[in-house]
């Protein structure tokens, strides 16, 4: 959002330059950006001067161009080819000196022209871009004094633009005269001379004859409209003042009639729209909510089909524009227009957010519209608009001005108690300073006390209702700069749980970071479609937006891995095929009854989520090896092992076919809550989000990991004494044993000799019976109190074999 300097002290003269405004806008609250000067002329003329034609000779090589030369107040006089035909010696001039960039980007170097040297530049008033004459250059009166800067002689005036953002409750400052009336209060209180000048309307009067009738049907979405019929205008290019104004804050002139609305909006903060009379059929602008089947092609030439609650200015037979949103291309005012319709009113600002954002559009008007405008504005608004039409453009006011305004919308009663806003302050500011303050900012005073007040809220305030409302405004324009701090403070310590929640996902994180993982973060809004074919996620689990700012974002995630193939496919379509990505976020579900017939009540709960896909690049040092299951299930083995959960000793059951075409369920043992979910990405799944290569995901409960980290005790051994013995065996089995089940029941077999068990090669085919696997384990044993000899290996790994072959039929290879 912007504001001109030059424009803003139309509303409020006082002495402070661009940046010291800038500087006070941010004290009371309205955040500057930066301030960007902008000059009358492009480049400010610079290194363009007053100079005076000393001589001026017939170039010798040319039948129309002079060799002049000229004193630009140097040492000495510069020698200039000029091809204008009225120069002439004893001339003062503009002159362009070497360095010099005119508009355009035109640079002035030394040339040679016709084999005579030129160091500079007489200028046209075109050339400087002051005026549109290139007939012969400009001479200025003899009494111009040589090397006064072009841009002093013409009086050409630096301005200032000042950038600034607002939120979403103080649209009351994106205006110039909201940001003047904030500025004054300010001003004020810190005794800056200032003066506060609201544009004046009494010239306003209303005219003879009939003006197009209102009729509003849905005062509820219109509270207020007000209009007016101005008659005999002529349609044309506003004033120079008029366009520069409005330029300066980056808008584009159109014409007399369109450049006013703007006008007024950027300086009052009231949207106006404009209607051609000509086109408003039946005599009457009906406001209502739009009927099944209301089309409109608005001014940006799209047809839009309009909902029934999109509030829309009628005339007899269809809609002309979408209320307080976007003007209709049919009604708009064009070169031919003589006649026009002015309106300004005050909209519901939940109707024009809703419509705005079901239409995808955001313009000026709903911006200010859906944050909640003046609702004492429009009218003055109408009323400037319409000295300023006649002003520019002609034109005689027809009839009164049109207003429905039912039901008038009361500002809001504070009651005050001065020694508790000093409170809430943390400093005595005195009741004068809080008053004055308030009057200020136009609060009405209803009835005073010793210790306090009653009074009126601003109706520009939307926001303010209550007392602590008014304390943030005193705040604002006191400066919280201006507040001490104690010299004693009071705080409550709380005692910090261990082990501490974002600790350990910070440290989940680093460890996936560390592993080449990358962390990913998706929008918790995501496409409902996505849920209607899944029985584990179903659709009607989702929670669903009522109001969706599109059909892509309408329903609240049930799982992070759907948003993490979305990332997926963008890379894989940007040739980057191999990842591994992770996610912390939020998922959430409608929960059904315990009777399981109806949904009622939600859950949120958070998640991890692991993903790699893809082949690494070929490297020197290493092979490449495709992404797997069994790779995506060491990372998760090693995840848990590093917060404490033997991945082996948790309950499992296969995945759900409709995510996983093959993987496992994680739960712990008693309850079976669910920890985590990982397997191969079901092919059909990952097709609809356009992936054709295998994806490999993994999805953990934070909440059940958290509470496992909770259990684990950490506990410290110093290292062992004495060296570890490596054995293997290579067993034929039935298919259905799994490593699983070998690997426990060696343990339990090993009487704390056993330190670790590992699957090294798993064999099919030639030699193999049908129905078997070979399995080849190795196995590391360590005694901690002694050296194992020989016969204590063998007799360990003698019984473990027994046990292989007892328990699962194993045959040793």
């Amino acid at each position: 959002m912007k504001v001109s300097y030059n424009w803003l002290k139309d509303y409020l003269k006082c002495d402070l330059n661009p940046q010291q405004v800038a500087d006070a806008m941010t004290s009371i609250g309205i955040e500057v950006d930066g301030v960007e000067e902008q000059e009358a002329v492009e480049g400010g003329l610079a290194n363009v001067v007053v100079a005076e034609v000393l001589t001026c000779e017939p170039h010798p090589d040319s039948d129309h161009l002079h060799v002049t030369t000229v004193n630009d107040g140097g040492a000495e006089p510069v020698q200039v080819v000029c091809g204008a035909p009225n120069v002439a010696a004893g001339q003062k001039v503009l002159f362009a000196q070497i360095g010099a960039v005119l508009p355009g980007d035109f640079k002035i170097k030394k040339s040679k022209i016709r084999g005579v040297e030129s160091f500079g530049m007489i200028c046209a008033e075109d050339e400087l871009g002051i005026g549109t004459s290139h007939a012969g250059i400009m001479v200025l009166p003899a009494d111009a004094k040589v090397g006064t800067p072009a841009k002093e002689y013409l009086k050409l005036e630096t301005s200032a633009v000042i950038e600034y953002e607002i939120t979403a409750n103080r649209v009351d400052a994106a205006s110039h005269w909201g940001v003047a009336r904030d500025l004054y209060a300010y001003l004020k209180l810190n005794n800056i001379p200032c003066e506060l000048c609201k544009p004046s309307v009494d010239a306003f009067k209303e005219g003879a004859g009939a003006g197009i009738p209102v009729e509003v049907l849905d005062s509820k979405g219109a509270p207020r409209y007000t209009g007016i019929t101005v008659k005999g205008i002529k349609v044309g290019p506003s004033p120079e003042w008029l366009q520069k104004k409005l330029e300066s804050i980056g808008s584009r002139p159109i014409n007399n009639i369109v450049d006013i609305s703007n006008f007024v909006l950027f300086e009052l903060g009231q949207p106006l729209h404009t209607f051609d009379a000509s086109k408003i059929e039946g005599g009457k602008v009906i406001v209502r909510r739009a009927a099944a089947g209301d089309t409109i092609k608005t001014l940006d030439g799209v047809e839009r089909k309009l909902a029934a609650t999109d509030m829309v200015i009628a005339n007899a037979s269809a809609p002309m524009c979408i209320a307080g949103v976007f003007g209709g291309e049919e009604s708009g005012v064009t070169e031919n227009t003589v006649d026009v319709f002015v309106e300004s009113a005050y909209f519901d600002p939940a109707s024009i957010r809703k419509t705005s954002k079901s239409q995808t559009l955001q313009t000026d008007a709903s911006f200010r519209y859906e944050r909640g405008a003046d609702p004492e504005v429009p009218l003055f608004a109408l009323k400037r608009a319409v000295l300023l039409i006649q002003e520019c453009a002609g034109g005689t006011v027809t009839g009164g001005i049109q207003e429905v305004y039912p039901e008038k919308i009361s500002r809001a009663a504070i009651d005050l108690d001065y020694n508790r806003i000093e409170s809430f302050i943390g400093k005595k500011i005195g009741h004068d300073v809080i008053e004055n303050i308030l009057g200020w900012l136009q609060y009405d005073f209803v009835s005073k006390s010793a210790d306090g007040a009653k009074v009126l809220a601003p109706s520009y305030m939307i926001d303010v209702t209550r007392e602590c409302d008014v304390v943030e405004e005193i705040l604002r324009i006191y400066g919280y700069n201006n507040i001490e701090l104690p010299r004693h403070m009071k705080m409550s310590v709380n005692a910090t749980p261990s082990p501490q929640p974002e600790a350990v996902r910070n440290g989940i994180s680093n460890f996936l970071a560390a592993n080449g993982f990358t962390e990913i973060m998706n929008n918790s809004l995501t496409k409902g479609d996505y849920y209607e074919k899944l029985k584990t996620f179903p659709a009607d689990h989702c929670v669903r937006i009522v109001n969706p700012l599109s059909q892509d974002l309408n329903v609240l995630r049930q799982t992070l891995i759907l948003s993490g193939l979305e990332v997926v496919a963008y890379n894989v379509n940007r040739q980057i095929g191999s990842m591994k990505t992770f996610e912390y976020g939020s998922v959430y579900q409608r929960l059904p009854e315990k009777n399981g017939e109806t949904l009622e009540g939600y859950e949120e709960h958070q998640c991890f989520t692991l993903m790699i896909t893809g082949t690494p690049d070929k490297s020197w040092r290493t092979d490449a090896g495709k992404s797997s299951y069994y790779q995506l299930k060491g990372y998760l083995e090693l995840l848990l092992k590093r917060f404490g959960a033997d991945i082996y000793q948790l309950w499992n059951e296969p995945a759900p076919a409709d995510i996983f075409s093959e993987g496992m369920i994680y739960k712990l043992p008693g309850k079976g809550q669910q920890l985590a979910m990982m397997g191969t990405v079901n092919p059909s799944l990952a097709k609809r989000f356009g992936v054709k290569q295998p994806v490999f995901a993994a999805e953990i409960n934070w909440k059940v990991l958290f509470e496992l980290v909770k259990r684990d005790k950490v506990a410290f051994k110093e290292l062992p004494k004495f060296p570890e013995v490596r054995r293997d065996l290579a067993l034929l089995l039935d298919e259905s044993v799994t490593y699983e089940q070998l690997r426990a029941a060696a343990f339990k077999q090993s009487k704390g000799l056993l330190k670790q068990v590992g699957l090294f090669d798993v064999y099919r085919g030639d030699k193999i019976p049908a129905g078997k696997k070979q399995y080849a384990l190795s196995f590391v044993i360590q005694d901690l109190e002694k050296t194992l000899t020989d016969q204590d290996t063998e007799r360990l790994m003698e019984r473990l074999l027994t046990t292989f072959q007892a328990q699962f039929g194993a045959q040793l290879r």
